[in-house]
């Protein structure tokens, strides 16, 4: 009997799904989060869903520590390695406010201080010819530095290394000859082979900020694991939601940086597929966060860049917006209005209904208050709340805002029902979409419970709620390919397009995917490749992603007329407007190569169970304590498929705003 697990360490919940692959069911369970050692939540809430680590078959998790190590600014002491002449380049940034009527504005402090930044000689032009030759005095003189100061990372960023990296590599030598393994190497090229330089700069510096935590962690993790007799590699989820064994994690670190929640997104696709919805909005409300993400024609929406806490990064990540608006976020009174969140009284001391010695109230306490919670079954039964601790937990609030702690309760939820909808607004009304025609997906432990408002509040005619919402981004990632991104720059006007260059230049770009999924161990039969050319017309700024058919695509006839074509109506749909007839511009190709995990269907729909569980771990064939129906059934990314159980249950109209008792669904 074998199993496949996916782990979704929360801020305040560890949840787990494992997958039996011999009898086609599965089981769901979670354990509070150990933030001291997280490693005793994730084996708490493993115990309780299979017992024997060395029955799995796939582990796959998603982490947040690289992402909390830089909000925390708990990072490595970095070294930054640049060109000589351009040491400033970090420092001086863009120009551009992201808040322009904001008068308390202020640029995000640099992650390496001016001070932490070297120089060294060499210089190659934008076309990759080399001027001078590389300084490697200066590099070593850098190590001699690195060692002498203790810095515990150094990020490399050359100019123009997106075309050669001839220089960049010859000092990644150099520095771990001079000093070997301790101290974490960063490569600009490696991390993204593009052009920009101060983003590529930015990305390269992350990394190396957030590497030695994510390393730690890795390494950590699979020494418990393998401890415990786990005899499969880790895997981790992806910002760009696929997965990657540990061993690339620990090389790419930036790679995992919203690992955690992008697990619900694909999740989302998942159902989003199973159901017919073309576009949905996901929402992930747990104990600490409410997070955002889109589904648009079916797929993941993914951008090639973006920016984490402020610091843009050249990666392919899922667009998510995240705000502190969890079940644990902390309502309190400022300027005689009520306020909730971003503060939350997470995992410890946790709600004040936990029992745990939270004493101010959060938005779990509002809707225990509320009657919204089963105080006997919360977290699957294995948590009673304190419904008496909820209420004094108002007390104090309810009398400094001459409020009923009842109605307290509702204005909590009300107040983050509204900075939930605006999070919402952040990415479809702000970028010309119209949240009337998505689908409203909820789930996280408390997402359900505020979606029916959220979508009133928004127009949202439909919501769908998953069977099992606590454990759903769990889920999705058991369901999640292989994924690996490659970028090279390509920098022609259409006119004086080579086509069998860019050909070529794609061809070897498949390679290196495939070779990529042949060290993950994915089968020839599970393999696939997609490619795509960034695209602009001439003089501007900003590109958009054209797909193409296949490598081979630019050495068809009429090429440049028919992905000019494709162009124009992508930017039709994106802006509104195009001008087919103005010239283009090709920017940068990109391959993804995708391994697609061995599913299997299975015989036979196992029964439903809600029996609460006894103490202490069963064994992995009993079902005592956990559902045996699949949160999402029929989808073809779903590990236990079947018919139409979800599609019947899962997804119902909302009732008219006039109504005054919500419905909800049967799978709630």
């Amino acid at each position: 009997m074998t199993y496949r697990v996916a782990m979704d360490i929360g801020g305040t919940f560890t949840d787990v799904v494992a997958y039996d692959e011999t009898r086609g069911t599965y089981f769901a369970a979670k354990a509070p989060t150990t933030p001291g050692d997280l490693a005793a939540g994730v084996f708490a809430s493993l115990g309780r869903a299979v017992s024997d680590p060395g029955a799995i078959s796939f582990f796959v998790h998603g982490t947040t520590q690289g992402l909390n190590a830089l909000l925390e600014r708990k990072g490595a002491k970095v070294l930054l390695l640049m060109s000589e002449g351009m040491r400033d380049v970090y420092h001086i940034a863009r120009g551009n406010r992201d808040r322009m009527f904001d008068l308390h504005y202020r640029k995000p402090v640099p992650l390496v201080d001016r001070y932490s930044t070297a120089e060294a000689g060499g210089r190659l032009d934008w076309q990759g010819t080399e001027l001078r030759p590389l300084d490697e005095d200066a590099v070593r003189a850098a190590a001699r530095r690195v060692r002498a100061e203790e810095y515990t990372a150094v990020a490399v960023s050359f100019l123009f290394s997106y075309v050669d990296p001839r220089h960049e590599l010859r000092a990644g030598e150099i520095l771990r000859e001079e000093l070997g393994d301790d101290v974490m190497v960063v490569l600009s090229h490696d991390v993204a082979g593009e052009w920009r330089e101060y983003e590529r700069t930015s990305s390269a510096v992350l990394d190396a900020y957030t590497g030695p935590v994510v390393r730690s962690y890795l390494g950590h993790i699979e020494e418990r694991f393998s401890g415990r007799g786990l005899g499969v590699p880790v895997q981790v989820m992806q910002s760009s939601g696929g997965v990657v064994n540990a061993s690339f994690a620990r090389s790419h670190p930036l790679q995992t940086l919203l690992s955690g929640p992008v697990g619900g997104t694909m999740g989302g696709v998942a159902a989003a597929n199973l159901l017919n919805r073309k576009n949905a909005i996901c929402v992930d409300m747990g104990g600490t966060s409410f997070d955002v993400s889109l589904v648009l024609d079916g797929r993941p929406d993914i951008s090639n860049e973006g920016t984490a806490d402020g610091f843009p990064v050249l990666i392919p990540l899922v667009n998510l917006h995240t705000i502190g608006a969890g079940g644990g976020s902390l309502a309190y009174a400022e300027a005689s209005g009520l306020r909730v969140g971003p503060e939350s009284a997470g995992a410890v001391p946790g709600p004040a209904c936990y029992g745990r010695g939270g004493t101010r109230p959060t938005v779990t306490d509002a809707n225990a208050v509320l009657g919204r919670v089963d105080p006997d079954w919360f977290a699957g039964g294995h948590m009673t709340l304190d419904i008496t601790a909820a209420r004094a937990a108002m007390g104090d609030l309810a009398a400094e805002l001459a409020l009923d702690p009842v109605a307290l309760a509702g204005g909590i939820c009300d107040v983050a029902n509204a900075k939930m909808a605006q999070a919402i607004r952040t990415l479809t009304v702000e970028h010309g979409r119209e949240p009337r025609e998505f689908t409203l997906l909820a789930f996280g432990g408390a997402g359900p419970m505020h979606a029916v408002e959220i979508a009133r509040e928004l127009g949202v005619e439909e919501v769908v709620v998953p069977l099992f919402p606590g454990a759903f981004s769990a889920w999705g990632m058991l369901g999640t390919a292989v994924r690996r991104d490659l970028t090279r720059q390509f920098f022609t006007p259409g006119h004086a397009l080579d086509s069998p260059a860019m050909a070529s230049a794609l061809a070897g770009l498949e390679a290196q995917g495939l070779a990529a999924l042949d060290e993950q161990g994915v089968p020839a039969e599970r393999r696939a490749v997609e490619h795509a050319v960034d695209m602009r017309y001439e003089g501007q700024d900003y590109t958009l992603t054209v797909p193409l058919t296949g490598a081979a695509e630019p050495l068809t006839d009429g090429f440049h007329a028919t992905v000019s074509a494709r162009f124009a109506a992508q930017h039709e749909r994106r802006y509104g407007h195009a001008t087919p007839q103005a010239p283009i511009e090709f920017v940068t190709l990109r391959t993804t190569a995708l391994g697609a995990p061995p599913y299997r269907r299975r015989a036979r729909t196992p029964r439903r169970r809600t029996t609460p569980r006894g103490p202490g771990a069963p064994s992995p064939s009993s079902s005592a304590g956990r559902r045996t129906r699949p949160p999402c059934s029929g989808v073809s990314t779903c590990p236990w498929a079947s018919s139409s159980p979800a599609r019947r249950s899962s997804s119902r109209p909302l009732p008219p705003p006039s109504s005054r008792r919500t419905r909800s669904s049967p799978s709630t």
